[in-house]
């Protein structure tokens, strides 16, 4: 997926276009290894990874801080600093990483408050004024209702702007991988 997302042309284009690489959104029970695998993948990938949990954002802190601005006919405007979230993006841009993953964690449980900003963002990967590098691409992680409470289903409106998988255990394919890669004996046992 993240691999055929990244994919160039001769030219060094991006293959797929923009407004087709729908973010994904991994779903499975807390503590299987959402968020490891995530980072495995941009490790594995030689890629940026940035990752913030949506349980911990304001609407501030995402969309930035409001600024009033003047006009030279001394009219007044708001606008927004940048947001947390493309500023952490932008810094490991300028490490050197100019493609990446950007994991939201807890993406069910965010906040009321910053719900239609977020949405807006999957669709159009801008925050205010402010977009996400090209090369970036969107993961999201999140519980389903049964083990979170605070959690919320959402509506096929929602779900057809994201490619969701479902993540689960199978412990027989633990154990083969296990095995494969050596781990002691008393943990795939």
């Amino acid at each position: 997926g993240i691999r055929g997302y990244l994919l160039k042309d001769a030219k060094g284009n991006y293959v797929m276009k923009e407004v087709n690489r729908l973010p994904f959104y991994l779903e499975g029970e807390p503590g299987i290894g959402k968020t490891e695998i995530v980072k495995q993948i941009a490790d594995e990938l030689g890629i940026g990874y940035v990752s913030f949990s949506l349980t911990h954002h304001t609407r501030n802190s995402l969309l930035g801080l409001p600024v009033i601005k003047e006009l030279e006919e001394g009219d007044k405007y708001t606008c927004y600093t940048m947001s947390e979230i493309i500023a952490k993006v932008l810094e490991t841009v300028e490490q050197g990483h100019k493609e990446g993953i950007l994991l939201l964690d807890e993406f069910p449980c965010m906040s009321e408050t910053i719900m239609p900003t977020m949405l807006a963002f999957l669709q159009t990967k801008n925050i205010g004024t402010h977009h996400l590098p090209e090369g970036w691409v969107i993961v999201l992680c999140g519980n389903p209702t049964q083990y979170n409470k605070s959690a919320r289903n959402f509506d096929a409106a929602i779900m057809d702007r994201l490619r969701k998988l479902e993540i689960a255990f199978e412990p027989e394919v633990f154990v083969e991988y296990g095995e494969k890669i050596g781990l002691h004996p008393c943990i795939v046992e």
